[in-house]
């Protein structure tokens, strides 16, 4: 069986707008899997270089499927094993939340496989 290693990553500035309201990253970490394929996410890694805790969520189809706290000045590693499959068609997207006010960098690296 064949497999192509995908990644959503970067360094990204944010701006919180409330923990309870969590708003796509940035574009580049949005990823529709090809049609014809299925993909999994394999591990999340993140990095907060802000004073206060934040939640990266990451999204399914504009649903919260998992959530990530990211402690203030810490990170955060979780190996998601095969947890579902995403069939073709489906996009998966790294959200953030922060306190309302709150700026600073987030770094994020959700890896995924699409086989």
């Amino acid at each position: 069986m064949h497999s192509t290693p995908r990644f959503l990553q970067g360094v990204f500035a944010f701006e919180g707008k409330g923990l309870d309201r969590p708003s796509l990253l940035d574009a580049a970490l949005s990823w529709t899997v090809p049609a014809g394929s299925n993909a999994q996410a394999v591990y999340f890694r993140g990095g907060n270089a802000a004073a206060e805790l934040i939640c990266v969520v990451l999204v399914r189809d504009g649903e919260p499927m998992r959530y990530f706290p990211v402690g203030a000045k810490g990170d955060v590693h979780v190996p998601l094993r095969v947890l579902e499959d995403l069939p073709g068609g489906t996009t998966v997207e790294l959200w953030l939340a922060a306190p309302a006010g709150v700026s600073g960098t987030a770094i994020v690296d959700l890896g995924l496989v699409e086989i």
